[in-house]
C-alpha cells in the first residue's frame, strides 16, 4: 500500500477558491491532476478543494521534493495527513507510508522529507474541541469485520458524528444502497473503486453532498479507500 504529503498555512493576495459548494458532488481522477507549486521550493499541491487563500479551509495532495522542508506553522484549525508515498517527518518523528495524523487546533511543527513524500491533507476542518493528537500505522493496525462479505473496515477518528476509516474492498464487492446524511468524502488508494456514476481508479478523489445515494462497488481489482463521512452539514 503507497500513500502522501503535507502543506502549511502562508499568506497570499490571490483568492485560491475551489469546489467550494459543498452542496454540489465533486469527482477528480489523478489523470486530470493539476500541480502548483507551494509558496516553498520543491514543495506542490493538487488542490481537491479549498475556501480561502494560502490560509485556508483545503483539501489537498502534496508532494514533497527529496530534502525539502515547510517553515515552522501553527495549525488554527488542525490538520489531518495520510502519508501515501515516501517518509514524512517533523520533530515529533519519521512517518512513513501509511501513517495516519491528526494535529489539533493549536498545534505546531516544521514538517521535512528526507527522501521525498506524497501526502493526502486536509487543514483547517477540526470542530474546536477536537484536541486529539493521533498517530496511527496503517500498516500494523488490525482490520475488522465490514457490514457485508469482502469488505473490511479500520477506523481512523471519530468525534461528533464524523468518521474516518480505511476500507478495503475484495474483488467482486457489493454494498447496499445507502444515504449519506451528513456526505460522504473517498480517496482511492489503490484498485478502482465503482458506483452507479463511474469508475474511479487510484488516485481518485471523490465528494458526496449531504442526502446523497449511491450503490459501492468493486470489481476483480477490489480497492482500497480513505473514507470521511459526517463532515458536510
Amino acid at each position: 500500500m503507497q500513500f502522501a504529503r503535507n502543506t502549511a498555512d502562508f499568506s497570499h493576495s490571490k483568492t485560491m477558491n475551489l469546489n467550494d459548494d459543498f452542496s454540489k458532488r465533486v469527482v477528480a481522477l489523478e489523470n486530470q491532476a493539476i500541480w502548483t507549486p507551494s509558496p516553498l521550493p520543491g514543495v506542490e499541491r493538487r488542490m481537491l478543494d479549498r475556501v480561502g487563500d494560502e490560509i485556508a479551509r483545503a483539501t489537498s495532495v502534496v508532494r514533497y521534493a527529496v530534502n525539502s522542508a515547510f517553515d515552522a506553522h501553527e495549525h488554527a484549525g488542525g490538520e489531518e495527513i495520510l502519508v501515501l508515498e515516501g517518509t514524512f517527518s517533523d520533530e515529533t518523528g519519521d512517518f512513513p507510508a501509511g501513517s495516519y495524523l491528526r494535529n489539533p487546533p493549536g498545534s505546531s511543527h516544521t514538517p521535512f522529507s528526507r527522501e521525498g513524500c506524497t501526502l493526502f491533507v486536509k487543514l483547517r476542518q477540526f470542530a474546536p474541541d477536537d484536541l486529539q493528537t493521533v498517530r496511527i500505522n496503517t500498516q500494523t493496525t488490525a482490520w475488522r469485520q465490514g457490514l457485508v462479505p469482502g469488505l473490511s473496515v479500520m477506523p481512523l477518528h471519530s468525534h461528533n458524528g464524523i468518521d474516518t476509516a480505511l476500507v478495503r474492498w475484495a474483488p467482486n464487492t457489493q454494498f447496499n444502497r445507502h444515504v449519506h446524511v451528513g456526505g460522504e468524502e473517498i480517496f482511492v488508494l489503490s484498485g478502482v473503486f465503482c458506483d452507479e456514476g463511474g469508475q474511479y481508479p487510484e488516485g481518485s478523489w471523490l465528494r458526496n453532498p449531504r442526502m446523497s445515494q449511491h450503490t459501492p462497488y468493486t470489481g476483480p481489482e477490489g480497492a482500497l479507500i480513505y473514507v470521511k463521512v459526517g463532515h458536510l452539514d
